[in-house]
């Protein structure tokens, strides 16, 4: 399960030693996580990463076709999960140590910033492969963040990139090797904490407007 630990001004987000799916206990704690970033005094940041081979796999599957008559409820949750690191008044970066898939890969995307493992580790957008259609916040989301022409190919090609590759198409700021991925994130979310506040809250509200307005329309999760 998550865990939350800090460093002076940065909280480091440790999302699990699993494949840190959504469960919906998983979703609870990483909530809890952020209430207490939230509510500790600037300057400060946030750091997410993981133990092991996975940042994270993205929608507990399992879980879902056990509760199918959750699905509703679920979308909202993992959307609300978004839209609240999105719009997090404070500097995020996403440390991404292993695999980064799908609503993982989606949560990655709702940082400010993103930093890679260069020699192992893929990230990817599955959806089309396995027949998952995006839900239009989730469109709004990856496009929001992404150049055209990597949201394009990501998005309708189900490619896996590599550090390298994922830096060269604008999907990380930074490939590095494996024990400078949480150092690195941690230096730009310190260099960053002071710009915690209102005003970074108001920046990113107007910026990402339209897709916030979709992770947020809980009567519509799915439209």
């Amino acid at each position: 399960m998550p865990t939350l630990d800090r460093q002076d001004d940065v909280f480091i987000l440790d999302l699990g030693d699993t494949e840190n799916r959504f469960h919906p206990d998983w979703l609870a704690a990483v909530g809890t996580a952020l209430d207490e970033v939230e509510k500790a005094d600037s300057p400060k940041a946030l750091v997410t990463t993981a133990t092991g081979k996975f940042y994270s796999n993205g929608l507990d599957l399992d879980w879902l076709g056990a509760n199918g008559g959750e699905f509703q409820d679920y979308a909202i949750a993992v959307h609300a999960l978004f839209a609240r690191v999105l719009a997090l008044p404070l500097p995020t970066v996403a440390a991404l140590q292993g695999h980064t898939f799908a609503a993982g890969a989606m949560l990655s995307l709702a940082h400010d910033f993103r930093v890679m493992r260069s020699d192992r580790g893929f990230w990817c957008l599955p959806e089309v492969a396995i027949s998952i259609p995006f839900t239009r916040a989730m469109s709004a989301l990856i496009q929001s963040r992404l150049t055209p022409r990597a949201a394009h190919e990501s998005m309708t090609t189900g490619r896996r990139y590599g550090g390298e590759e994922a830096l060269a198409a604008g999907i990380v700021d930074h490939a590095v090797a494996e024990d400078a991925v949480l150092p690195t994130a941690v230096k730009i979310a310190s260099t960053l904490a002071a710009n915690a506040g209102d005003t970074l809250g108001t920046i990113k509200a107007r910026m990402y407007a339209p897709a916030l307005t979709l992770l947020r329309d809980g009567e519509n999760p799915l439209g």
